[in-house]
């Protein structure tokens, strides 16, 4: 019986370690360790970029940064007491910069520590490391009841520094030194496209403590804004879930038959840690499975934001609590749903056969970490672009996680509301480009803060630098602003220098000189330009001139002359006498040298023609040549 007894404990023993085992690798898996950046800006000489280990509590600012001053106490340097009333003075004054507490590691838990400081007011928490190892993940403690006092309360930022940062950034203090850091959290999840993927791996156990409930709170809450970024293509959400297997050798045994399915392939811990009481770990993993299966159902349907309905209903309409935690429970739920119950009892399959399961075993390999990923070893985890998050699991924090996942610029407005971030436009413009009295400006507020880029105003693009220089280009620019262009009117008249085809120029009207984005009148009486006939007077007028005749006078613009309005003699009616005799005199000779040259051309025609037929009275014979008639 003793023997018994100690064979048990040591196959309960084996059962707890494969909650960390993976596809059979050690017990304890590839955790990688997620960082952000902190910058020190002053003194000098310690001016430079370090790394430092996000926790995994709190509130991380993801996508943001935070400015600092570094505060290390006198008293309670570990920050495992409560800070007295002479402490407050850490606490952040308005108008100055945050205070980040610099705290030893060691002598409680982590979690502690954060929550002491947070309870006097500083902004951040920094531990230095008491050894010297590489960064390590500060997480919430596994005891049952610790956490419901404190830990879901932190919602300030905390992290993990090494051991000669934190000795350097006390030696400065010491001194008397400021201390100015800045957190950065804006490169800790990539950001390279306009859409997020995100995985979340849960439990459909609700008996596991404060952080089953925590898991269950967090899908209540994020329902309707993931399935707002679902449904609009800007996420691409996929749940998993972690499950274990049981060494071949101990598939036979009581704890495996309860904690495990598919002979010993696919296993979870008992919810109660209660083999002889309540729900076993195999109804865990058959519900886990079944959430699975809806999710690849509703996939395949073109509806996956469904999944987050079916998981809280069934949180809430079937809990371990009130004994509902069946399989009859859960078809009720998929039903209302409208999903095709019998499809996920197909994906479910035979959990009784000694095979495969594709979802789970499929699941399993999802486990193994890939890149910069790490293996998925604990309970909840969520992965924002192949990156682990850090931090409380509550829709506001994991909302700025995800946020700060789309490319600069792309952000949904769901992630532009005023309580994920502030809008730097409204301080000063941004100190971007700006035109009040059209109502335009070059700052635009992203999730990262203001970029200052020149917007685009009912389809027609606007260039420049953003910060002083904006300017509408291409088709149909002159309808905003112009075109940036010179334009005035005056009595009636309205003159532009913009032009459709000068597509990034200005070009001044006829009547008006200057670079297009100013224009003035040009004078062309003073400058000789026009109406320079010796009757003619002229007077300018604004974009062109207007030319009179002196003495009853009709000024005629093509040849800038003045005539007489009545055919009076006059020099320009003679002028006009002069032109049309002149006409005249050339018709009259030009039709007498033509009849000329016609009539001798005929007289040559006919003689020729006449020659060859008879002699003519006033031809010659002329004899042959003979040269012995010559003496």
């Amino acid at each position: 019986m003793g023997s018994n007894n100690i064979m048990e404990k040591q196959v309960i023993l084996i059962i707890i370690c494969l909650f960390f085992i993976i596809n059979q690798n050690p017990c304890v898996g590839r955790f990688v360790v997620e960082k952000n950046s902190l910058r020190v800006t002053s003194p000098s000489s310690l001016r430079g970029l370090y790394e430092c280990a996000l926790a995994n509590f709190g509130v991380p600012q993801y996508g943001g940064t935070m400015p600092g001053i570094v505060a290390y106490p006198n008293s309670n340097q570990n920050a495992c007491n409560k800070f007295s009333d002479h402490d407050l003075t850490f606490k952040s004054m308005p108008g100055g910069l945050p205070i980040f507490l610099l705290v030893d590691r060691g002598g409680c838990y982590f979690t502690l520590k954060a929550w002491n400081a947070q309870n006097i007011g500083v902004a951040a928490v920094l531990v230095a490391d008491n050894r010297i190892e590489p960064l390590i993940t500060m997480d919430t403690p596994e005891e049952a009841g610790l956490q419901d006092d404190y830990v879901q309360n932190i919602t300030i930022p905390s992290a993990l520094i090494s051991m000669s940062l934190g000795d350097k950034l006390k030696r400065s203090i010491s001194e008397g030194e400021v201390v100015h850091i800045k957190l950065d959290w804006r490169e800790t999840v990539p950001h390279p496209d306009d859409r997020v993927e995100y995985e979340l791996w849960t439990n459909s156990n609700d008996e596991c403590g404060p952080k089953c409930d925590a898991q269950i709170e967090f899908v209540k809450s994020f329902k309707g804004a993931a399935q707002i970024l679902e449904k609009n293509g800007y996420t691409r959400f996929t749940p998993h879930y972690i499950t274990w297997f049981c060494p071949e050798a101990f598939t036979s045994s009581k704890q495996c038959k309860s904690q495990c399915i598919n002979h010993g392939r696919y296993c979870a811990p008992d919810p109660e840690h209660d083999f002889a009481a309540g729900y076993e770990g195999k109804d865990v993993v058959l519900q886990n499975l079944r959430q699975a299966c809806f999710f690849k159902v509703a996939n395949e349907s073109g509806k996956p934001w469904t999944w987050w309905d079916y998981v809280s209903d069934f949180a809430i309409r079937c809990p371990m609590k009130e004994k509902k935690y069946t399989k009859e429970c859960a078809d009720r739920v998929i039903k209302s749903l409208g999903v095709d119950l019998k499809k996920i009892d197909e994906c479910i399959g035979d959990i009784k056969a000694d095979n495969e399961n594709p979802v789970l075993k499929a699941e399993q390999e999802a486990q193994i970490g890939h890149g910069s990923r790490g293996d998925v070893t604990i309970l909840p985890t969520l992965i924002v672009n192949n990156r682990q998050y850090r931090g409380k699991l509550v829709k506001h924090a994991v909302l700025k996680a995800i946020c700060s996942g789309f490319e600069e610029t792309t952000e949904p407005s769901l992630c532009l509301t005023p309580d994920m971030e502030s809008n730097e436009c409204l301080e000063n413009n941004g100190g971007c480009w700006e035109d009040k009295a059209s109502n335009l400006t070059a700052c635009r507020d992203t999730f990262r803060g203001r970029v200052c880029e020149c917007p685009i105003v009912q389809g027609i693009r606007f260039e420049g630098d953003g910060y002083i220089h904006c300017k509408a280009s291409g088709h149909l620019r002159c309808l905003i602003k112009n075109g940036g262009c010179w334009k005035e009117s005056r009595g009636g008249r309205t003159y532009s220098a913009c032009l459709d085809e000068h597509r990034n120029g200005c070009k001044c009207p006829p009547g008006f000189r200057g670079d297009g984005i100013q224009c003035e009148d040009i004078d062309e009486c003073k400058e000789k330009l026009a109406c320079q006939c010796p009757e003619c007077n002229c007077r300018n007028t604004w974009g062109s001139y207007e030319c009179s005749c002196r003495k009853g006078l009709l000024y005629m613009h093509e040849h800038d002359i003045c005539i007489s309005k009545y055919g009076s003699q006059g020099l320009g009616w003679s002028f006009v006498w002069v032109v049309v005799m002149g006409f005249v005199a050339a018709g009259v000779g030009g039709y007498a040298f033509y009849k000329y040259r016609m009539r001798s051309y005929m007289d040559s025609e006919i003689r020729a023609i006449m020659a060859q037929y008879m002699p003519l009275d006033n031809q010659v014979e002329i004899s042959s040549y003979n040269p012995q008639q010559v003496t």
